[in-house]
């Protein structure tokens, strides 16, 4: 007998610069089969930082898909074989110019369990140094300070949108 969920057909449907996308065929419980479309991307880290007067790092970026400017913590994609931390070290530092050696684990989390494969590390620090900014080429990045507790009722505002960071930003009360 199959186990329940089992995937017995596999193809990718699409291979892109960020993103594949495969579709499975899997067996149900009741021994049927469905179609499942599944978004292929790596891992990524994500982090909370608070300066020293108790203020949230973020950065404001265009977002295409929705089509506007979106605040967000600096958060970006792993290298192959990168530690989580590491990565998110890398990140702050690159996206905001401030770099740190003590970060917290606050939680890892699918963004999208519903079709996608990407979990985010999400970190939270408050020991920041200056360093320098390091874009990539399509990055366009505000850095914007705003004391935490206005960042985390932007979220009930309306004005921040993004799940890493309405998760991060609530998650991180905890740390403080």
């Amino acid at each position: 007998m199959k186990k329940p969920y089992e995937t017995t057909e596999s193809e990718i449907v699409f291979s892109g610069k960020i993103i594949d996308v495969k579709v499975d065929t899997i067996t149900l419980p009741d021994g049927n089969t469905a179609k499942r479309e599944v978004v292929l991307r790596g891992d990524a880290t994500a982090v909370v930082a608070l300066d020293k007067d108790n203020n949230v790092i973020l950065v404001e970026q265009y977002r295409h898909p929705a089509g506007k400017m979106i605040l967000e913590i600096p958060a970006g994609m792993l290298e192959e074989g990168e530690d989580p931390k590491i990565c998110a070290m890398r990140e702050l530092e690159e996206e905001t110019s401030f770099k740190t050696k003590d970060l917290v684990h606050i939680t890892t989390m699918y963004p999208t369990v519903g079709f996608c494969t990407e979990k985010l590390h999400i970190y939270f620090t408050k020991d920041l140094e200056q360093g320098s900014f390091n874009f990539d080429d399509d990055e366009f990045i505000e850095v914007k300070k705003i004391p935490l507790d206005e960042a985390i009722n932007m979220i009930y505002t309306g004005e921040i949108v993004d799940s890493k960071t309405i998760i991060g930003l609530l998650a991180c009360k905890k740390f403080i």
